[in-house]
């Protein structure tokens, strides 16, 4: 809670609290002794990506899930002492980096690679727009105008919107590119990876679809994603609904034109939401893709491995190990197991 408090104030007030009540704030957040940090320059490279509306914390977050830092803390503590500005854009960084390295490399402008966007797999289309506005420096209404008729790039007709259809990887542009040329180069990216995939062109909706939901639900593990898609096609082969709750949230985000933030659980509005996206409430596939899906994810929605399984929890969401099982009985064990996992961690990620 303190540290929700200490948080929740303005950059000079956080700042007056911390060299004010420095001990009683460690003394409350158990920060009795100085967060670990690497040491040095680091070793390798990796972007930053840093887009319109971040705060210090979303920063600090992104270095820490990059391995750039070695502690949210330890970074955490020279934003309160220093209070920097950060821009919008994509950053070079190596691995491993001292906070203070890391944090002179961002506000390094020679750091900052122009032009250069990395979409991630899993991403929806909304936050494809944020990083493509900020590495060309395009505003994302003129992303959301041109993708208005996605037919216009050649994506199927009965795909909703443009959604799925934007590939995951690193895009460099040439100065004063226009989001037309942007948009296309992302979904002839798409189209690339569906060909080499093998996957007929009348078919290529279908598919994607199938590989978005494996994108959000499957976990690090690259068996898992061969899994899934087993789940899915056993599911819809028996007539079950797929209930996925990645589909809930992006659904319900969809229907009520809402940017798509929805965690883990699927709140009771979103379960009872009549969209076509929600599969809790619709048997069968939803209407399109609600992600960004990958090479991996593509190729297994092609080739599913074969298995009785039509249930899957997540029984630890840190390292998204994964159970599968064929009876409603196996998954309630699960189920309990990861209960008993968020009771006894207290992990953000069961919020």
């Amino acid at each position: 809670m303190a540290l929700l408090v200490v948080l929740g104030l303005g950059g000079g007030a956080v700042a007056f609290v911390w060299l004010n009540f420095e001990e009683q704030v460690r003394k409350v957040m158990g920060w009795e002794i100085p967060p670990a940090d690497y040491e040095g320059a680091g070793t390798g490279e990796t972007t930053i990506v840093i887009v319109p509306g971040d705060t210090g914390g979303d920063v600090a977050n992104a270095l820490l899930e990059a391995d750039v830092i070695a502690s949210y803390e330890a970074f955490w503590e020279l934003l309160l002492k220093e209070e920097p500005q950060f821009h919008p854009g994509n950053y070079m960084l190596a691995e491993k980096m001292s906070s203070r390295a890391a944090l002179d490399a961002l506000l390094d402008p020679a750091n900052r690679v122009e032009n250069t966007a990395l979409i991630r797999e899993g991403l929806s289309a909304d936050q494809a727009f944020d990083l493509l506005a900020a590495a060309t420096g395009i505003p994302v209404e003129e992303f959301e105008a041109v993708t208005a008729d996605p037919t216009a790039f050649g994506v199927p007709a009965e795909a909703i919107n443009i959604e799925g259809y934007l590939f995951p990887a690193r895009y460099t542009f040439d100065p004063g590119v226009d989001a037309t040329t942007v948009i296309s180069t992302l979904v002839n990216r798409t189209f690339q990876s569906l060909d080499q995939a093998g996957v007929p062109v009348e078919d290529r909706h279908r598919v994607l679809t199938i590989a978005s939901l494996i994108q959000r639900e499957a976990g690090s593990n690259e068996e898992d994603f061969y899994k899934v898609s087993r789940v899915i096609q056993n599911r819809i082969d028996q007539g079950m609904k797929l209930q996925f709750d990645s589909t809930s949230h992006y659904g319900y985000a969809w229907a009520h034109g809402e940017r798509q933030e929805g965690g883990v659980f699927s709140t009771r509005e979103e379960l009872e939401d009549d969209n076509p996206y929600n599969t809790y409430f619709h048997t069968g596939l939803p209407p399109g893709p609600i992600s960004a899906a990958g090479d991996l994810a593509i190729d297994a929605a092609m080739h599913p491995v074969d298995g009785p399984w039509v249930y899957f929890v997540a029984v630890n969401l840190d390292t998204g190990e994964t159970e599968f099982n064929e009876t409603s009985a196996g998954h309630s064990t699960s189920v309990k197991k990861m209960q008993d996992w968020c009771r006894s961690t207290g992990s953000p990620n069961c919020d």
